[in-house]
């Protein structure tokens, strides 16, 4: 077996910052046995306004979180899954919240940019419109990795079942959900849905949250976990930053798939 870790942080508007606290947290899952480690979406740059995350998006393959994503899984040894950063896109007034993965000579091996934008109203005037300054992905992202084949997905995606199935239905045993979730919806609907799709998927689900109070003004759930097939959660951390850290047993993983064998009944057919 081998062990993955999920990162729990608490980002600001300061990369600087928020890449030493991750750097940190990144040697703690190291010590632990962590082959692979997961971070959360916005693990380097939360930013305090529009303007700021457009000056800081990055060109795709070069800047100053990718250099420390390569640099970090290379001199750790250990691969790791960003779980988002702010690249440039071909529209002027928008990016890409893109995943980013990196073996553990520093090497990328996935892009993943988020399909499935927030765009919501909720209760008490809270209101998020990722659209207005995210290009949406269009393509599904299954990697490779010595923990088995990994479906990647970011955040406001947990909620579109559909994307999960297809993930499976291209290898992925192991699905990650790094994450920004809103406190609002993260206290009735995280823990919820993380399970669906485990069960349902008959996968590993490594998601990896924020936590805490934003730059003065937004709040995230944390409640970082990793589940078993079965839906068991098997490691997780409330609101605290830090790391949570579990085997991956494929074993498991086929012994549940044989016993329970809906992946086998779907109906392509009809649906």
């Amino acid at each position: 077996m081998s062990k993955i870790a999920a990162i729990q942080t608490n980002a600001s508007d300061d990369i600087e910052q928020n890449l030493v606290d991750v750097r940190a947290q990144i040697d703690r899952a190291k010590e632990q046995g962590a082959e692979l480690i997961v971070l959360p979406e916005c693990f380097g740059l939360m930013q305090s306004s529009r303007r700021q995350l457009l000056q800081c998006a990055e060109q795709d393959g070069q800047g100053k979180i990718q250099d420390f994503l390569s640099a970090i899984a290379n001199s750790r040894n250990v691969w790791i899954i960003g779980g988002s950063v702010p690249l440039k896109s071909s529209h002027p007034t928008k990016v890409t919240n893109t995943l980013l993965a990196y073996d553990n000579n520093g090497n990328r091996v996935a892009r993943y940019d988020k399909i499935f934008l927030f765009d919501v109203t909720l209760s008490g005037g809270e209101c998020y419109c990722e659209s207005d300054y995210t290009e949406p992905g269009n393509s599904f992202e299954v990697m490779d990795s010595p923990l088995g084949k990994i479906g990647l997905s970011i955040c406001y995606d947990l909620r579109f079942p559909e994307m999960y199935r297809k993930l499976t239905q291209l290898g992925a045993r192991i699905l990650v959900v790094p994450a920004a979730f809103s406190q609002t919806t993260g206290q009735s609907h995280w823990l919820p849905l993380l399970t669906a799709r485990a069960i349902e998927n008959g996968c590993f689900v490594v998601a990896a949250a924020q936590t805490g109070v934003h730059n003065r003004a937004r709040k995230t759930w944390g409640h970082t976990v990793i589940i078993d097939p079965w839906g068991k959660v098997i490691s997780e951390l409330q609101s605290e930053c830090g790391v949570v850290i579990a085997d991956i047993d494929l074993d498991l993983l086929q012994r549940i798939r044989e016993q329970l064998p809906s992946l086998k009944h779907c109906r392509p057919d009809l649906f």
